[in-house]
């Protein structure tokens, strides 16, 4: 990988195409977002590649922008940029990286962060996590893989001027999503600084709690940053509680539990290495005797237990997504409420529920009906204490729905009287 001494700056990296909307299309476009689908383009035109910057004008020639063009993907063009009148050029890019960082430097504790978070960052395509010193990259858009060496040499630059070592650079691009992008998945070492370890375990502190994040085989980039905050957050509702961590994976939210003062804990997860994994979390904080874990499917667990009769101070339910596409809403309204449903009913009365859900597709007022739904259905009432989302490093770009996707909700249940 080149390092930002070796790119030549001002290269326009702007390709000879021209795309050309239909008329009266690119609405979404035009009210803030980031994409256009394949049947909003009336022409593309000129001698290009896919993955090309090209630029973008209405019906009328209006000039709308730059974006990179792929022909494979219903995503015809991801946008980078509104009309720049000096085009698109490595520099342009720099500054991009720059801003991102700018950014997380004053919202977040950036010793683990997410550094750049796709549209809401103005870099489409493109998720950028730091653990410590590695940097993990997930590329999942033609064009912006064909930027990648670029956006990450300036990155490298940038830290380096803020005295921050990186010893090197993981590829996690391996989501099923890069094939709609033609793209094949790849995964492994990008760029290691010369002589540094190898290792793909990482110790990370966040919120005072350590961890060790496998960027090779843990979910998504290694470690789920998004919940930061709300992690914290449930550390103040746990003193001397009996605490039950539903979809534990690493042992996040239960262990902050066991920090905050719980007297006891039990995280449930459905995958044993995660699971394995929570364990060590557990015994690497000291926690191994309040903080225990065992492996369950969590829909099938949670009935076992309210026929047991087991009862909780503070449940936490922060499952996987329920849907990632708007056809499959309807199934995961419906495993929502059930999950939610039996929650409930193992929170003792005037207890605390968390719940979330990390799905787009499942807004913030269906989400909240759901959940009011299955309060009704288990005779219930809920006073809310809390309505979160996601930590903000992963910024929230309005007229980009894609961004805001976590919603997280603390709630006193109560009993029917």
């Amino acid at each position: 990988m080149k390092l930002w001494k070796d790119i030549d700056a001002e290269q326009s990296l702007v390709g000879e195409g021209l795309v050309t909307l239909k008329k009266g299309e690119g609405r979404l476009l035009k009210s803030g977002g980031a994409w256009i689908f394949d049947n909003e383009i009336a022409e593309v035109s000129g001698d290009f590649s896919d993955g090309e910057i090209l630029r973008v004008v209405d019906f009328d020639g209006f000039p709308l922008g730059y974006g990179f063009y792929n022909s494979a993907s219903k995503i015809r063009v991801r946008m980078l940029a509104r009309w720049e009148k000096k085009g698109i050029t490595p520099r342009f890019l720099y500054e991009r990286v720059q801003a991102a960082w700018d950014y997380r430097r004053k919202t977040v504790d950036t010793s683990s962060c997410r550094v750049i978070f796709s549209e809401a960052d103005w870099l489409p395509g493109m998720v950028v996590d730091k653990y410590e010193d590695v940097l993990v990259v997930e590329s999942l858009a033609l064009g912006i893989d064909c930027l990648k060496e670029i956006i990450l040499a300036a990155l490298l630059d940038v830290l380096e001027k803020q005295q921050i070592s990186i010893r090197g650079i993981f590829e996690r691009s391996d989501a099923p999503v890069r094939k709609k992008e033609g793209m094949p998945p790849c995964k492994g070492w990008l760029w290691l600084r010369d002589g540094a370890d190898d290792s793909v375990n990482v110790e990370i502190t966040e919120n005072g709690v350590r961890y060790l994040v496998d960027v090779e085989n843990g979910q998504k980039t290694g470690f789920f940053l998004d919940q930061k905050y709300n992690r914290l957050a449930m550390q103040q509702y746990v003193k001397g509680a009996r605490v039950l961590d539903c979809f534990t994976h690493m042992g996040t939210f239960a262990l902050n539990a066991g920090r905050g003062g719980a007297r006891e804990v039990l995280g449930l997860d459905i995958s044993e290495f995660a699971v394995e994994q929570a364990r060590a979390n557990a015994k690497r904080n000291g926690l191994e005797d309040v903080v225990k874990f065992r492996t369950a499917d969590v829909l099938d667990e949670l009935p076992k237990m309210e026929a047991a009769g087991e009862k909780f101070d503070v449940v936490i339910l922060d499952p996987p997504a329920f849907t990632k596409s708007r056809e499959a809403t309807k199934r995961a309204i419906k495993g929502y409420r059930e999950i939610n449903m039996r929650g409930m009913k193992l929170v003792k009365n005037g207890g605390i529920l968390a719940t979330c859900s990390c799905s787009h597709f499942m807004t913030e007022e269906l989400f909240k009906k759901t959940i009011h739904e299955a309060a009704g259905s288990v005779h219930k009432r809920l006073r809310q204490i809390e309505f979160r989302t996601q930590s903000p490093d992963h910024p929230i770009l309005w007229s980009a729905d894609e961004s805001y996707y976590l919603k997280f909700l603390v709630f006193q249940v109560v009993d029917e009287r």
